[in-house]
């Protein structure tokens, strides 16, 4: 089966950036165009783009809606976006404006009541984020830990109508060190709902290894600082998931 390459472009005060560990002071930006840069994934070949507003993250609300606008005006490509999404009022403005599916991560630990409630209201359009540490889920921009582990809380939404679980292991995040592939892999075996490996995926060996070890269980896997730093190219990724010889 062939699998999703999700290019990432993280906000922070509008520009493009990738953190280390998810630490807000461990910031380097790539980029002060968002739009720009989300018209070269597309022209790459890529589908689908993930965003997350981060400083949406921490302040709980959307911040850096100007860009995401940019974003989805510069491009056609499915766009989901995460990073303050919390209630149902921002949900459906994000779905309006043309973004394909949100990503609730916080409120999908807080309140999982409120993701069941919009998976009934918007079908196929709810992913949610799972961040995890030593094997616990994280929110609040990752300030937070919590002691419900990364398969407790997918169980939660099992049959509540979830389009992918995005599953991020903060150790690896930014790093380059490569995916926890065991643990991701293990997550999609555990559930019915699609998984996308986030967190470390460095390298298009990276992605070889997740095809190899789950491309029957994992929607795709997400990129953002391998892809910047020019150790993963997104239109060989591109043709490397979905299993065709040539870019």
């Amino acid at each position: 089966m062939s699998m999703i390459f999700f290019p990432a472009i993280d906000l922070k005060d509008g520009q493009c950036v990738r953190l280390l560990r998810g630490e807000m002071d461990q910031a380097t930006v790539f980029g002060d165009d968002p739009a720009a840069q989300a018209l070269l994934f597309q022209e790459a070949g890529c589908t689908w783009l993930h965003v997350v507003d981060l400083n949406g993250a921490f302040a709980g609300e959307p911040v850096n809606g100007a860009a995401v606008d940019g974003i989805l005006e510069a491009t056609t490509m499915k766009v989901e976006l995460g990073g303050g999404i919390r209630d149902l009022a921002t949900i459906e403005t994000w779905l309006k404006k043309g973004i394909a599916r949100v990503i609730l991560g916080t409120v999908a630990l807080k309140n999982p009541e409120l993701v069941k409630q919009a998976c009934l209201e918007f079908p196929g359009r709810i992913a949610v984020g799972i961040d995890a540490k030593g094997g616990f889920v994280a929110v609040e921009g990752w300030a937070e830990l919590s002691e419900i582990t990364a398969l407790e809380l997918a169980r939660k939404f099992e049959d509540a109508g979830v389009a992918a679980i995005i599953y991020t292991d903060i150790d690896r995040d930014g790093l380059m060190t490569g995916p926890n592939t065991e643990a991701t892999i293990e997550l999609a075996k555990s559930i019915s709902i699609p998984v996308i490996a986030s967190g470390g995926v460095s390298s298009m060996a990276d992605l070889q290894s997740l095809k190899d070890a789950g491309s029957d269980l994992l929607e795709g896997a997400i990129s953002g600082r391998a892809v910047y730093d020019g150790a993963i190219d997104p239109a060989q990724a591109v043709a490397l998931l979905q299993g065709g010889d040539n870019a």
